[in-house]
């Protein structure tokens, strides 16, 4: 069984509709490690709307923080500091799909950022929304991993963008596992597509 990582080139990317199609689409279990802010309608609860089959299990997060801010300055204000030892993974028998918060070099604490909870036998998905930059921050966040011996791979969201994609598929030769459109709306039966669509890639 694999464990996924899902992370984003930046905030608002996409990375829970991702999430939630990859969740759909192994059967996986889900997890957001670290929650900052909106806890009345946080990822988890999202993402379990979102998912229609019964075998995946969601699991608590390891912190669960009031503010949406970094997860570094939300844990101050909550008044307690994130430390990596209580990040541990669920133990499950299924895939597992984890969510990250914000980009790879979203602080935790004074020292650590989300890239330390990537574990070496991750399989990570990057999620490229476009944007003025977007080349940039999607080039920066998969070289990285890339120099780090990860297992990358690419889902695009949003409306299409064709000389932007090309350069990206060319200058970091990841897979690309595909593109998630510009929907009005997504409810089970969008995400039951996307995932249908996006299995064998996974």
């Amino acid at each position: 069984m694999n464990t996924y990582f899902i992370t984003g080139i930046s905030t608002d990317v996409g990375k829970t509709i991702v999430s939630a199609i990859i969740t759909e689409a192994l059967q996986a279990d889900y997890w957001k490690s670290v929650q900052a802010g909106d806890l009345n309608n946080c990822d988890t609860k999202k993402v379990k709307a979102l998912v229609s089959n019964t075998k995946s299990k969601f699991h608590p997060n390891a912190y669960a923080l009031q503010t949406p801010m970094s997860p570094h300055a939300a844990a101050k204000i909550d008044g307690i500091c994130i430390e990596l030892k209580n990040i541990k993974p669920p133990k499950t028998k299924s895939h597992l799909v984890i969510e990250g918060a914000g980009g790879l070099l979203v602080p935790l604490n004074n020292e650590q950022t989300v890239f330390d909870l990537i574990e070496p036998n991750y399989k990570v998905i990057v999620v490229s929304r476009h944007y003025l930059g977007s080349i940039n921050h999607t080039l920066l966040t998969i070289n990285a991993l890339k120099e780090k011996g990860f297992d990358v791979s690419i889902i695009f969201s949003g409306k299409e963008n064709e000389s932007t994609e090309s350069i990206i598929k060319k200058m970091t030769n990841v897979p690309i596992i595909g593109r998630i459109e510009e929907e009005p709306y997504f409810d089970k039966n969008v995400v039951k597509e996307y995932a249908e669509l996006f299995r064998e890639k996974l």
